[in-house]
């Protein structure tokens, strides 16, 4: 079973001048997309080539607007996590909105929602359930740069599109129930409190979730003219 494997990073460790650095700069500095963070969700992602790869997402997200949010992905919610990837949600209304061959990268959320997969970590039910009832109508874009289920100690390799799980018997449970032990969430719990919950109003777009089959990022090499710029540099004459 694919898992987050916890490998150390590599690397002398953070001295105390570069401590007293980030100290000064943080005091100095602004961070405002970074401040537009507002909520941490916890879900599971497969490699959309191989389902049999599964592993923990914790989102920490924020709203562009109300019809789309980004998010950065970890490995975990502790502060020494890895940053992994990063998600885009968008509304149905959106989705709908692109070309067709653009929705195969593209996930549902509805059974993520309801089945309870897809948590809050933290937040109270109702609270939790009232956006989530937003989010089971929405679609995702996943992209994973660090393979941390392969206890890679560095990210390494081509970025690797990820998908949701879309239906019971995917996901293995002790994943799930070990993520659940650790942020004290009951997933069955869960999914009973959202069986009213609906997803997409026009249903799940056949085309999302790869289409129904696997797709695989890989790197192809091109020819590259190195004896002149490309058509968009800018050229400086002095």
């Amino acid at each position: 079973m694919s898992k987050n494997s916890k490998s150390k990073v590599p690397g002398e460790p953070t001295g105390s001048g570069t401590s007293l650095l980030e100290t000064a700069t943080a005091a100095i500095q602004a961070f405002a997309p970074v401040n537009k963070i507002h909520q941490h969700l916890c879900a599971f992602h497969f490699y959309s080539h191989d389902m049999t790869r599964q592993v923990e997402a914790h989102h920490l997200c924020g709203h562009q607007n109300e019809e789309m949010r980004q998010c950065l992905i970890y490995d975990s919610p502790e502060a020494n996590a890895r940053l992994i990837g990063l998600e885009y949600i968008v509304s149905e209304n959106l989705f709908m909105t692109l070309p067709d061959e653009e929705k195969r990268l593209w996930h549902s959320h509805e059974y993520e929602v309801k089945s309870g997969l897809l948590v809050m970590p933290g937040i109270p039910g109702p609270v939790e359930r009232r956006d989530l009832e937003s989010v089971c109508k929405t679609y995702g874009k996943v992209y994973h740069f660090w393979q941390v289920d392969k206890g890679d100690s560095l990210p390494l390799g081509v970025p690797q599109l990820m998908m949701a799980f879309t239906r019971d018997g995917q996901v293995y449970n002790e994943l799930v129930q070990n993520c659940g032990k650790r942020l004290g969430v009951d997933h069955e719990k869960e999914r009973m409190n959202r069986e009213y919950m609906k997803g997409p109003e026009h249903g799940i777009d056949p085309l999302a979730n790869g289409g129904g089959k696997g797709l695989k990022t890989v790197l192809r090499e091109v020819h590259l003219p190195n004896n002149q710029p490309p058509p968009s540099a800018t050229r400086v004459f002095v």
